[in-house]
């Protein structure tokens, strides 16, 4: 089992590229970052952590460029979004930043995706929360077409558009793995159908890794990659994640200023150290 790092990037802690490189230092396999494009002041929708919504989320950097600072500072570190909220985002825009970040980084880049939940902020995207399951499904599948085909095409309920070119490809193939976020029935539902992994939660029981394990070996997907976004540093837990099958773990780094950071990270890079 890897190990890497989740977190928020913000404007008031340490800047990604000095990140990437402390992470790679330090023998990380992974970073991953979340992603807000704004917060609602309306806050109707309640935050699903309970309580105020923590600041980190107000300011939040926009992932592929911090990613890409990372991936200009780094040689192996795996770059990820933990989640990229896509039914937020221009479709055709997203698969070129993706592939971009995928060719910048030399194949390093790994595609979180999820349906998010704050409803107030979808709306302001135009993005219908009644719908956005069945918008993300048909996002992922035409994500696909435009990766990997010279004219890529699609025409859907929610997603249509004629024939286009759109470059770069990505460097991995047959395009950068997409990891479903999500422990819902629906969310497991949508990594069978469109999933290259699926990137779960870290207060999710390692015993419910262990089922969906075997459940996605009776839907004939036994080659679906398994990692965890924001897992705690008890030994217990991180043991049950490695016998469920899981590839990535990865620990919540709190938003900090560089030299507590640094520190942070040394005393995670241990507990690491100790696992693998």
């Amino acid at each position: 089992m890897k190990f890497g790092i989740s977190t928020f990037v913000t404007d008031e802690g340490i800047r990604p590229d000095v990140l990437g490189a402390a992470l790679e230092e330090r023998g990380f396999d992974s970073l991953w970052l979340a992603e807000h494009s704004h917060i609602p002041a309306s806050r109707e929708t309640p935050y699903p952590g309970g309580g105020d919504l923590p600041r980190v989320y107000y300011r939040t950097l926009d992932p592929f460029v911090a990613l890409t600072a990372a991936a200009t500072a780094t040689s192996e570190l795996r770059l990820g979004t933990g989640i990229a909220l896509l039914i937020q985002r221009d479709l055709i825009h997203t698969a070129k930043e993706v592939a971009s970040l995928d060719l910048i980084s030399d194949g390093r880049a790994l595609f979180g995706v999820g349906v998010g939940w704050n409803r107030e902020e979808m709306r302001n995207h135009g993005t219908d929360p009644k719908t956005r399951g069945a918008l993300m499904d048909e996002q992922l599948a035409a994500l696909k077409e435009i990766w990997t085909s010279e004219q890529a095409e699609f025409h859907g309920a929610h997603v249509d558009f004629d024939p286009i070119f759109s470059w770069p490809k990505p460097v991995q193939q047959p395009h950068v793995p997409i990891y479903i976020g999500g422990e819902s029935e629906a969310a497991l539902n949508r990594l069978v159908k469109y999933g290259d992994g699926w990137l779960l939660r870290g207060y999710t029981k390692y015993q419910e890794a262990q089922r969906v394990r075997r459940w996605l070996a009776e839907q004939g997907r036994e080659d679906v990659q398994f990692a965890v976004f924001g897992g705690p540093t008890t030994p217990k837990v991180i043991d049950g994640f490695r016998e469920a099958g899981v590839e990535r773990y990865t620990f919540l780094l709190d938003t900090l200023p560089e030299a507590e950071t640094l520190k942070a990270l040394d005393e995670l890079a241990k507990v690491a150290a100790a696992h693998r």
